[in-house]
């Protein structure tokens, strides 16, 4: 490696930290959950309570999970050490494809390491040169990149914006495109808004679209029986993606559900799946057991909507600026990078875990706080979390 090439590499990173952009990790050293413990910078805090996991649910720390995940060591091994069509398919793995797809009302599933793998198999197989995808503007990352690997003609719409999606499908049908894919977000992560499922799916019929959704943070406790956002509007699309790394138990995994054409097809052809490791056995059984969870867990949805009003009142009583919203997101706006960071590390030294959001994550100038609620939280947690917001903003100036 040359000289020249790590002197580089050093003048971006000094570049970000200047910036104030950098990002750092800390060490939890507890189970995830709604209170944990967590080092950093030689500093080792006990009962933090957590407000920026996924975890809506808090079922990461549930003991049936962690349960069966043991015992399945005995029946099913540790790893697959191969993929899925060479020796890396077990019948528990074909369980978990039925049950899944049998939840989210599609005719089949098929399982990725990650949702970010999932979304980047789910158009390269599906769409040639011919065809057209029409992206909304705030999609996650992994949809930008898997679009990017497919040769169909590419457009993207403001967010949420019907005028602006109809534009582009007129667009995309007088070019002659052979078919055309929407592909949305179910929930757009960084800001807690939810897509416009509705307006998309009837334009969708009017144009002779089909719709994708990834509804990694809203599958397991939108709509009925958390069934996702298509449930939540009572609509249909036609391709889901999602994750088990988030309600879902909050291991780790991906998923493409759909017509079962598509996921046939997608098991021939979808790279991230034909050349990537199964998933561990451990994690396949414990999805299952989520799964179950979740299916009868309106009690911990119940819970999670409580904690999101408890928590949202409070922090605008306190003067904070919220993006509106309904869902567990809940992001603080603070517009500047290093302001968030400051807020952060404040938040910490009150006990309260939070991370700050901006550039590359969020546009410049949009740097927030984004607070999560979980099932697990407790009235007192929440009360204990607001008193350190009051104190961490009032000593960065984010309130008066």
């Amino acid at each position: 490696m040359t000289a020249a090439f790590l002197t580089q590499i050093s003048e971006t990173l000094a570049s970000i930290e200047a910036e104030g952009m950098m990002k750092r990790e800390r060490l939890i050293t507890s189970p995830q959950g709604g209170r944990i413990t967590v080092e950093h910078a030689g500093q080792q805090r006990e009962n933090v309570v957590n407000l920026c996991a996924n975890n809506y649910l808090g079922l990461a720390d549930h003991p049936a999970l962690i349960a069966v995940a043991k015992d399945s060591y005995d029946a099913h091994g540790f790893g697959m050490a191969s993929v899925r069509f060479i020796c890396g398919t077990q019948d528990i793995h074909r369980q978990l494809e039925q049950r899944l797809a049998a939840f989210l009302g599609k005719e089949d599933s098929i399982l990725f390491a990650a949702c970010f793998d999932a979304n980047a198999a789910v158009f390269e197989p599906l769409l040639g040169p011919e065809d057209a995808i029409i992206s909304d503007a705030l999609n996650h990352a992994s949809i930008i990149d898997g679009i990017r690997l497919c040769k169909a003609r590419r457009y993207r719409y403001s967010n949420s914006d019907m005028d602006d999606l109809e534009a582009k499908l007129k667009e995309a049908r007088n070019s002659g495109a052979r078919h055309i894919m929407i592909a949305t977000d179910g929930v757009f992560s960084m800001d807690g808004y939810l897509a416009n499922l509705p307006d998309v799916t009837n334009l969708a019929q009017k144009y002779a679209a089909l719709v994708m959704v990834d509804d990694c943070h809203a599958t397991g406790f939108m709509g009925p029986q958390g069934r996702g956002m298509a449930a939540h509007y009572g609509v249909d699309v036609d391709i889901l993606t999602g994750t088990f790394g988030k309600a879902l138990g909050g291991a780790i995994g991906g998923y493409i559900a759909g017509p079962q054409a598509v996921i046939d097809l997608l098991r021939q052809r979808a790279r991230p799946y034909l050349f990537s490791n199964s998933l561990p056995p451990a994690m396949v059984i414990a999805a299952l057991a989520a799964l179950d969870l979740v299916e009868a867990g309106d009690d911990l949805r119940w819970q999670l909507f409580e904690n999101t009003k408890y928590w949202r009142d409070g922090l605008a009583s306190l003067g904070f600026d919220l993006l509106d919203g309904e869902h567990p997101i809940v992001p603080v706006m603070l517009g500047d990078a290093r302001l968030s960071q400051q807020m952060a590390t404040k938040l910490f030294d009150h006990g309260v875990y939070v991370a700050g959001f901006f550039f590359p994550v969020v546009p410049k100038g949009a740097a927030r706080i984004r607070t999560q609620m979980n099932a697990a939280l407790t009235k007192t947690d929440l009360d204990f979390a607001l008193d350190g917001f009051a104190k961490a903003g009032r000593a960065v100036g984010a309130i008066s």
